[in-house]
């Protein structure tokens, strides 16, 4: 891409719009929210990816949304948060419109003469932009940045026709990562009904397994609940994991604390045991560690015993629906439903015999190291576009 740097000017943000604005709560002036409507979007409505969480807009009415001219959103508008969580930006679309919005949300309205709203809103994702807002950003009860401030921020402006060509490399860039992230979904929704279907009342996998393949146990039959305390200051141990630190429908552990995290005793953790969130099982996590260490009493430290079925096969039985949906049945509580071992282990399953539980291990391994591979491509293109913007925008 050759670039004529030369030629940009460096204008104010104010000068190449027609007006920034802000919303304001509906409640403060006398109108209500309603459960359908006009779509009324929040700063945590925006992900910091630039997309829209549909299921966290509010609504309002015609006549409430009459009330706030100022703040109605259009198409090409760009979304700035300028409260709490500071510079997250999206491009507004017919698809979310008509909307409106509140004062966590600057408005900022293109002049499309001097700037294409898209290259807009990938130069206030660049370090260049982050760097002013973080300098004008006031620290109060909650981070903020002013409509004024946000006005008088530096814009390196090209030629239209080059904001074109940058802002087509970007987008570029981020459909791929749209398409990416949609085939890491679509495989772990394949995997899912593989499990549903294995684990189900139709027990089958293809042609390579019927019902007579398959065994009633209970769950105490293929894994030991390993309850051994720590106590976090006392232990030479240093990783712990929370359920913080588990993902949902992810065997593997992408984070972790330290015991100096901690107070209280906690559970101790060996190489290749399987961490259950047993608090809230809805939340579908387990996952298999892979060093030894201490984990939330709120887990539940189980072991394959490997007798009855094959140590790899147990966590990919446990991300069933069928175990899922069961454990938040045997929970326990109303504000903090939580599983007791005695009622899981007496629990029955229909489980493929042990001798062919390895093939199913293989083909289950294979889809997370697929998954895993697109996850890495996703990091890979977003820190080649953080690269860009910086060598480009910067």
């Amino acid at each position: 891409m050759k670039l004529r740097k030369d030629k940009w000017d460096n204008s104010k943000l104010r000068s190449i719009t027609h007006r920034i604005t802000k919303g304001t709560t509906p409640t403060s002036i006398g109108c209500n929210f309603h459960a359908s409507g006009i779509n009324f979007i929040k700063a945590e409505s925006l992900t910091e990816n630039g997309e829209f969480v549909v299921d966290k807009f509010a609504y309002i009415d015609e006549e409430t949304n009459s009330k706030l001219k100022r703040s109605i959103i259009e198409e090409n508008d760009i979304l700035f948060s300028i409260a709490g969580v500071i510079g997250r930006v999206a491009i507004a679309n017919n698809e979310i419109l008509p909307a409106n919005t509140n004062q966590a949300l600057s408005i900022i309205k293109p002049n499309l003469d001097y700037v294409i709203p898209n290259y807009l809103r990938f130069f206030l994702i660049s370090d260049f932009f982050k760097k002013q807002v973080r300098n004008k950003t006031v620290q109060t009860a909650q981070a903020n940045i002013n409509l004024e401030s946000l006005g008088n921020s530096d814009i390196l402006l090209p030629p239209l026709e080059e904001q074109k060509t940058i802002a087509a490399l970007f987008q570029s860039i981020e459909t791929t990562i749209e398409q990416v992230d949609g085939q890491e979904k679509n495989l772990l929704n394949l995997k899912k009904q593989m499990l549903r279907e294995l684990f189900g009342e139709t027990q089958q996998f293809g042609n390579y397994l019927h019902k007579s393949d398959f065994e009633k146990v209970k769950f105490e039959k293929i894994a030991l609940n390993i309850s051994e305390r720590v106590e976090p200051q006392k232990t030479t141990l240093d990783t712990y994991v929370g359920l913080e630190h588990l993902d949902p429908d992810n065997l593997v552990i992408a984070r972790t604390g330290t015991p100096d995290d901690v107070i209280g005793t906690k559970l101790k953790i060996y190489k290749g045991d399987i961490i259950f969130g047993k608090r809230r099982a809805y939340q579908r996590k387990v996952a298999v560690s892979y060093f030894d260490g201490i984990a939330s009493a709120h887990s539940m430290i189980l072991r394959a015993n490997e007798k009855h079925i094959e140590k790899e096969f147990l966590p990919f039985f446990m991300q069933s629906d069928v175990f899922m949906n069961r454990a938040v049945q045997i929970s326990e509580g109303s504000l903090s439903p939580t599983i007791k071992w005695k009622t899981l282990a007496a629990q029955e399953f229909y489980l493929p015999q042990k001798e062919k539980q390895q093939e199913l291990t293989k083909v289950f391994k294979q889809f997370d190291i697929t998954r895993e591979q697109l996850k890495q491509q996703k990091i890979t293109l977003k820190n080649l576009k953080q690269k860009l913007l910086s060598e480009i925008l910067g």
